[in-house]
């Protein structure tokens, strides 16, 4: 095994000072995922549906790279995301004038109902993990989150 100043490779790299931070974001990151999906699914969504429904809101649709992109999903996921909401009739498949060879996905009336229930639903539930912290605060962390996203290329 490789050594640095005597020390095994793996023990220097498990000693780096930038793990503990990657540790909490990583345990920070599942803490709100578990809250998150346990209340999702409270509304007859899973979480990648849920996120799907949310980013279309509002929207006249996306299309399924713009979609992906959002929702960080691929595209082969997305797939399989719209065809499940299609079959709920909350999403319909749209082919756009100007570019035959893609799809836009679009709410029907349905979704967007259910947009409009699920997403200030789901805020008040977020709320309350929130609720302590000042608003400077909350910018405070927004901004070290966002220079921790700078770091990684995309």
């Amino acid at each position: 095994m490789t050594t640095i100043d005597g020390k095994k490779s793996v023990e220097v790299a498990a000693s780096e000072t930038f793990y503990p931070t990657l540790s909490a974001l990583v345990s920070a990151y599942h803490a709100y995922r578990s809250y998150s999906d346990a209340h999702v699914r409270q509304l007859g969504l899973t979480s990648s549906q849920f996120d799907v429904i949310c980013t279309l809101g509002n929207t006249s649709g996306m299309t399924f790279n713009k979609l992906a992109k959002k929702t960080l999903t691929t595209k082969g996921e997305l797939t399989g995301i719209i065809d499940r909401l299609e079959k709920k009739g909350l999403v319909r498949r749209e082919v756009p004038p100007n570019d035959r060879r893609s799809f836009l996905a679009v709410l029907t009336p349905e979704g967007e109902q259910i947009f409009e229930e699920v997403f200030p639903a789901h805020t008040e539930y977020l709320k309350e993990c929130f609720a302590t912290l000042e608003i400077q605060e909350l910018e405070e962390i927004r901004l070290a989150i966002e220079k921790l996203r700078s770091f990684f290329p995309n």
